[in-house]
């Protein structure tokens, strides 16, 4: 319960935002694919993964184990080609919820951010990683949004 001043209280509980767009960063393997798709899926959100460029098959490879290890169908989407043609559609996109820029250079990036503004997309935009660092939980909350139910309290 949240303290408010009021005969009412308050419930605030965090939830995921739906359909969230990945984009696989391109300098960074299996590890970087892992550590931009697994936030998404662990706050009960829907990926839709752009696998990276350099590095499609490995992404493929990644949908197939994740479907072997009997993930739910649809919950990790991956779609392969070049990220600059299919990025502006995710942003743009309005059953689109979020989108996560790890693997947009820098220009790409920013007209993302305006395409997907367009719509109030949440843009989770980090700096630059170090994918062999210690991961916190900024990435999984950054695809997260906190619902505050209002309820009467008393007579």
């Amino acid at each position: 319960m949240n303290p408010v001043a009021g005969s009412f209280g308050t419930v605030s509980l965090p939830e995921p935002v739906g359909v969230t767009a990945v984009l696989a960063p391109p300098d960074s393997a299996l590890l970087g694919l892992v550590s931009v798709v697994a936030p998404v899926v662990v706050s009960g959100n829907t990926a839709v993964l752009v696998a990276s460029e350099r590095h499609p098959l490995l992404a493929v490879a990644f949908a197939e184990a994740l479907a072997a290890a009997e993930m739910p169908p649809g919950v990790v989407n991956v779609l392969t080609g070049e990220v600059a043609e299919i990025a502006p559609w995710l942003a743009a996109h309005q059953d689109v919820n979020a989108i996560d820029l790890a693997g947009a250079p820098g220009p790409l990036a920013d007209d993302l951010a305006v395409a997907a503004a367009g719509n109030l997309k949440r843009v989770v935009r980090f700096p630059v990683q170090d994918w062999n660092a210690e991961p916190g939980l900024e990435r999984m909350f950054a695809t997260m949004e906190i619902k505050t139910v209002w309820h009467p309290l008393g007579n």
